[in-house]
């Protein structure tokens, strides 16, 4: 089935649907991005990406698009179009496309945003296999530019520990830097010790993940203790659970650490009641 995409204000076959090669974000990774998950036909934590979308584009001096206020509809009639239940729904923005290639920012009055959205249909995303068996990760050093906390399209890096991992017969890795983890290459990383929930800071060290806030705060709620510090690789080797969270992944446990058991080697229980919980209560507010 041929999908149907949004780019710059129309509603296209992705065979029909075209970026010029003078476009920002393909030159220069000059542009932001947001993932939505899809559960039940409806968008998950979908005013957190909003608002962080905002505040990323504020951060790069980025023009607003004429379409952000309706990116809600836009968001729904792709799900309707594309019969999607269960899935994802990307967003980028760049900052255009100018007549030819420059390093200085073009005029916003002449060079509109490039708005891109669509689809991909994950079903058995909720109920995904690997949340009951846990992954495994490795460590690598954090190559990354400063500004971790803008979600911008900058995202080699990532896609390189994600190999790493992969070759070594893993599932992900935890970027370190400064002796401390900072996050996964496309998730928040938490060990729990003790029944403490711990996780790094906020900072331009890491991207301030919309599901991260969500669990963090069904975790108060739910009475459990929570530390945002920073932590080892040694501290999570030995904590009794870990665990990543991300649009895509949820509550994902971790059960193995540089070829290190974590905890009983199997999801424990505190990393699998916030997966539950997350779930229930996102699904309750979903739109």
């Amino acid at each position: 089935m041929t999908r149907t995409v949004y780019v710059n204000g129309e509603y296209l076959p992705e065979t029909e649907a075209k970026v010029s090669i003078f476009d920002r974000g393909f030159l220069m990774a000059d542009g932001v991005y947001e993932v939505t998950s899809v559960l039940d036909g409806k968008l998950i934590d979908f005013d957190g990406h909003a608002k962080r979308l905002e505040r990323s584009l504020r951060e790069l001096d980025m023009p607003h698009p004429d379409v952000l206020p309706d990116l809600l509809d836009v968001h729904r009639e792709l799900v309707r179009l594309n019969g999607i239940e269960e899935g994802m729904i990307y967003l980028q923005i760049t900052r255009g496309a100018p007549d030819d290639r420059d390093f200085v920012f073009p005029d916003p009055e002449t060079t509109k945003p490039t708005v891109v959205l669509f689809t991909q249909n994950k079903p058995g995303l909720a109920n995904s296999p690997a949340a009951k068996k846990g992954i495994k990760i490795i460590s690598i050093e954090d190559q990354r530019w400063a500004r971790r906390d803008i979600k911008t399209v900058q995202l080699l890096f990532p896609s390189m520990g994600k190999m790493m991992a992969k070759a070594a017969g893993k599932d992900d890795a935890w970027m370190v830097e400064d002796g401390a983890v900072t996050e996964g290459t496309s998730n928040n990383a938490y060990i729990i010790k003790d029944n403490t929930i711990i996780t790094r800071h906020l900072g331009n060290e890491i991207l301030h993940g919309i599901t991260r806030a969500a669990v963090l705060r069904f975790a108060k709620e739910a009475q459990m203790k929570v530390e945002e510090r920073s932590f080892t690789i040694a501290e999570a080797q030995e904590a009794d659970e870990a665990f990543i969270t991300s649009a895509s992944t949820f509550v994902m446990p971790v059960v193995e650490i540089d070829d290190v058991t974590i905890g009983t080697g199997t999801p424990g229980p505190i990393a699998a009641r916030l997966r539950e919980i997350y779930l229930d209560e996102s699904r309750k507010v979903a739109v």
